[in-house]
C-alpha cells in the first residue's frame, strides 16, 4: 500500500472512533449518553491504537497528525518530499471520518438541542476561554505526545516502528492528565478537519463553528511537536 492510503485510512479510523465516542457520550438518546470524561479518554486511546496500527500496516507512518509529521521532518530526518502527501492524507482522512460519524449519529444530532455539544463531537473548545493559556495547554500536551512517542520508538527516527498500544496508552494518559483545559486536540487535522465538516454539513439547529478558537489546536500542536522533537534530538 502507498503511504497516502495508509495515512488516510488510519486517520479516518482515528476520527470515526474518536469523534464517535464523543457523539455517544454527548448526544441525546444514545446508549452511552452521559458516559463521562473517562469513557471519552478511553475511546480516544483506542482510536489512536487502531489508527496507528492500521496506518503502519498499510504503508503509512502512523503519525496521523500534521504536528508529528512536521516535527519529524524538521528534526528527525523524515523525508521532506512526503510532507505534503502525509498532511493531505491526514486532513482527508479526518474530514471523511467526521462525515461518517455524522451519518452514524444523524438521528441523535436531530434529537439534541445542545449546540455546544454537537460542536464538541467534531472539534475542541476550552473549558475556560483564554487564548494564551489555551495555546500553552495545547503546546504542553503535544510536547508530551511527541517526546514520549519518540522516546518509546526504536529507532527514534520513525514513529511507524512504534507498536500501536504504547501510543494509545500515551494518549490515554494525556487525556486524563492534561485534557481538562482544552480537550487535548494535540493534532491540527483532528480538530480542523472535523470543524470544517461541522461548518459544511446541514446539521439541524447547529451553532457557529467557533472559528475564533480554531487556530489554537493548529498552532499549539505544531509548536509543541517542534519543541519536543528538537529537545529529544538535542538530548
Amino acid at each position: 500500500m502507498s503511504p497516502f492510503i495508509g495515512e488516510f485510512i488510519g486517520t479516518m479510523l482515528l476520527i470515526i472512533m474518536g469523534d464517535g465516542v464523543v457523539a455517544n457520550v454527548v448526544l441525546n438518546k444514545t446508549k452511552g449518553n452521559n458516559g463521562g470524561w473517562i469513557v471519552i479518554t478511553f475511546g480516544w486511546a483506542l482510536a489512536v491504537f487502531l489508527g496507528v496500527y492500521v496506518s503502519t500496516s498499510l504503508g503509512g507512518s502512523g503519525h496521523l497528525n500534521p504536528a508529528v509529521t512536521i516535527a519529524m521532518t524538521a528534526f528527525d530526518n523524515f523525508d521532506a518530499t512526503l510532507l505534503p502527501t502525509y498532511i493531505l492524507a491526514q486532513f482527508g482522512g479526518a474530514i471523511t471520518g467526521a462525515i461518517i460519524v455524522w451519518l452514524a449519529y444523524k438521528q441523535h444530532f436531530d434529537n439534541t438541542d445542545d449546540k455546544d455539544g454537537k460542536l464538541a463531537v467534531f472539534c475542541n473548545a476550552p473549558a475556560i476561554r483564554g487564548y494564551g493559556y489555551n495555546l500553552i495547554t495545547e503546546i504542553i500536551g503535544t510536547f508530551v505526545l511527541v517526546f514520549g512517542a519518540m522516546a518509546m520508538s526504536k529507532p527514534a527516527s520513525t514513529l511507524g516502528t512504534l507498536d500501536a498500544l504504547p501510543v494509545g496508552l500515551l494518549i490515554l494518559g494525556i487525556g486524563l492528565s492534561l485534557g481538562g483545559p482544552t480537550g487535548y486536540a494535540i493534532n491540527p487535522a483532528r480538530d480542523l478537519g472535523p470543524r470544517i465538516v461541522h461548518f459544511i454539513l446541514p446539521i439541524k439547529n447547529k451553532r457557529d463553528s467557533d472559528w475564533g478558537y480554531s487556530w489554537i489546536p493548529v498552532v499549539g500542536p505544531i509548536i509543541g511537536g517542534l519543541l519536543a522533537a528538537y529537545l529529544f534530538k538535542l538530548i
